[in-house]
């Protein structure tokens, strides 16, 4: 039996189908992080973060000067307050990235990926304590469910997951601020000055790493130093593909898919890289998961609900 017509046009679908493929390639490539980061070893978690900032920079440099888009960069410098902001988003994008190498190349794969899982939670979160958002009633099941998980992890497994709550809230601040500047600020020119705004820092470390255990890059093999060089462009490609899908995509959409990255980190950290999974830390991850199943279902519903209404406001 033939389907029904579609009553969108064509023009969306390719657009949302566009986006949706962006979305993918974003969150796809987030994902598999972890073996692009281990690939890079015997470089330690604080020369790679250094390299990222510098050669992110580089790569945006190159972006901005083939694409002649180096007036909006201006035009944000000139903005005093703006420019501050873009270096605070720096900030948490810089403390996000330190914390993920570390767990990453010190075994910790699973921390990182629930991290990601609680960071919608968390998202839900920071609209109450920091937007003043009402929350319905499933999200604040949802806040609770996690809030159980936590616990749950830090009571029975016998470690408190710091790891997953720094990079959960780091990214979620991180989302925050790039949400109220994101009008004002495209991605390539707000990725260039948060790096740009890092750099004193990566400066630092590599010359600490470079006083102490001595620096890598250039002392493994061809293939290391292109990886340590490429740690710029797996930086920025993703953040330029999930910018692209989020103009194209319905937030629910969007939503739905970022679950992808999460869960391709879990896969490699418990089946690849077998790390350890206690029943205590079953319950954990599934708690968590619960508390995304309830959030997901409300968003779906909610999106629904403001899709029906869109017409009697027109």
């Amino acid at each position: 039996m033939p389907s029904a017509p579609s009553t969108q046009p064509d023009g969306v679908i390719g657009t949302r189908r566009t986006g949706f493929i962006q979305a993918v390639g974003a969150y796809g490539l987030w994902g598999f992080l972890p073996v692009y980061f281990l690939l890079l070893v015997p470089s330690g978690p604080f020369e790679i973060v250094a390299a990222r900032i510098l050669f992110s920079l580089v790569f945006c440099a190159v972006l901005l000067t083939a694409t002649r888009s180096w007036g909006r960069v201006t035009a944000i410098v000139r903005q005093p307050r703006l420019a501050l902001t873009i270096g605070l988003a720096g900030v948490f994008i810089y403390v996000n990235w330190q914390v993920y190498i570390l767990a990453v190349l010190s075994g910790r794969v699973l921390e990182g990926a629930l991290g990601y899982f609680i960071n919608p939670i968390v998202t839900v979160l920071l609209g109450v304590l920091v937007l003043r958002e009402r929350l319905r009633p499933a999200q604040w099941v949802a806040v609770g469910i996690s809030a159980v998980a936590v616990l749950v992890l830090a009571i029975g497994y016998g470690e408190f997951p710091w790891i997953s709550l720094i990079l959960a809230f780091s990214f979620g601040f991180y989302g925050l601020i790039k949400k109220r500047i994101g009008p004002r600020v495209d991605a390539v020119s707000g990725l260039a000055l948060e790096t740009a705004w890092l750099v004193p820092v990566a400066v630092v470390q590599l010359s600490v790493v470079a006083a102490t255990a001595g620096l890598t890059i250039g002392q493994v093999s061809a293939w290391h130093t292109v990886g340590i060089v490429g740690s710029g462009v797996i930086t920025a490609i993703p953040l330029l593909l999930f910018a692209g899908a989020a103009r194209r995509l319905p937030l629910v959409t969007l939503g739905l898919v970022q679950y992808l990255a999460p869960l391709l980190q879990f896969a490699f950290g418990a089946f690849v890289m077998m790390e350890a999974m206690p029943p205590e830390r079953w319950v954990g991850f599934g708690l968590v998961w619960l508390a995304l199943v309830v959030l997901t279902v409300d968003m779906v519903t909610a999106g629904r609900g403001s899709r029906r209404i869109a017409p009697q406001l027109t």
